[in-house]
């Protein structure tokens, strides 16, 4: 099955488990992607919450693939900020490999933040936020968009 972020919001949080369990990390991505939070997963909230969040908060991350950083886009107008080391290793969900974003070393604001992706199509990929080792949200990050229009 082809994935979108629209079908990705449709699934569960167990279903949306086994889809991140039952692929391959792929590779580290290469620049900028729309993100999406996935939020109360498979309910009738979880759009509107997608969509004030992306209005108000985070609208995605800018990936260089040569660091091996990123960059988040916060706030209305796109700023590029908060830093994360990319890099592969062992997911906490499920011990197999994935690509981490680690903030750990490289953000006052997002210290205790770890976030894991792995891809689910082409350009698009499935990730899994934590603050220290509990699980908060999902999100879903779009290469296959164009970020540079308003």
């Amino acid at each position: 099955m082809a994935h979108s972020v629209e079908s990705l919001m449709d699934l569960s949080q167990q279903e949306l488990d086994e889809l991140f369990s039952s692929v391959a990390a792929g590779n580290i991505p290469d620049g900028e992607a729309e993100g999406t939070a996935i939020v109360a997963p498979g309910t009738r909230f979880t759009p509107l919450i997608s969509r004030f969040i992306n209005s108000f908060a985070w609208q995605g991350k800018v990936f260089d693939q040569q660091k091996g950083v990123l960059r988040n886009r916060i706030l209305p107008f796109g700023l590029n900020a908060i830093l994360a080391k990319v890099y592969k290793d062992t997911s906490w969900l499920d011990g197999k490999e994935c690509i981490v974003l680690d903030y750990s070393d490289t953000s006052l604001l997002a210290q205790w933040i770890r976030d894991e992706i792995r891809a689910v199509g082409p350009g698009l990929y499935l990730g899994k936020v934590y603050w220290d080792d509990n699980r908060l949200i999902d999100f879903a990050l779009d290469f296959n968009v164009d970020t540079s229009s308003p």
